[in-house]
């Protein structure tokens, strides 16, 4: 992964998240369907961040794809009870059966709730939306039948490593790709 220089002046504090995030992406831990890329954080949401987008490719085949940001203010701002802050996205493309579910939205959340809680990553003031996107096609671009995405849009204030963050984001960036959870204590093999 190649990675982006971080501007002069940074804090301690965000050089050394900044350094455990980007660690993480290599770590055994990590599903080896994931594929980081780091990306141009955004510039305007705090005066720190650092961006990572990922795919889950099985196959030659993209599953999954999302964004990884993690924000640092220095003066914590309220809303996010502490000077860090993980906003992510997901998306991935669903079984029509899956998208008409009128469960979806809980179902997509407990997918996020449950990866942090399952990785140990402690966190608060979590907050976002699951959306279902229905997309059909019409005149010269009719094809198959429509198309379902499901898109989990999410951020949370950090508690503890966040190596564990990026972690159980990975998990969730897997689950909504379909692919099974790996058993306790078991690692997969990079290809």
């Amino acid at each position: 992964m190649a990675v982006r220089e971080i501007p002069s002046g940074a804090p301690e504090a965000f050089l050394r998240a900044s350094a455990e995030v980007r660690a993480s992406v290599s770590a055994p831990s990590m599903r080896p369907e994931v594929e980081f890329e780091e990306v141009p954080a955004p510039q305007r949401i705090a005066p720190y961040a650092l961006a990572l987008s990922a795919d889950v490719v099985l196959d030659d085949e993209e599953l999954a794809t999302g964004r990884f940001v993690l924000l640092h203010d220095p003066s914590e701002p309220e809303s996010w009870e502490g000077p860090f802050r993980i906003v992510s996205f997901v998306k991935a493309a669903l079984e029509p059966e899956m998208g008409a579910d009128p469960m979806l939205g809980q179902v997509g959340w407990s997918w996020l709730t449950d990866a942090l809680a399952d990785d140990s990553a402690g966190h608060l003031a979590a907050g976002g939306t699951v959306t279902r996107v229905l997309s059909e096609t019409f005149g010269e671009l009719a094809g198959p039948a429509g198309t379902v995405d499901i898109e989990i849009r999410a951020s949370w204030t950090p508690l503890g490593p966040l190596g564990a963050h990026l972690t159980a984001w990975a998990t969730l960036l897997c689950t909504v790709a379909g692919l099974p959870p790996l058993p306790p204590g078991v690692t997969a093999l990079r290809r």
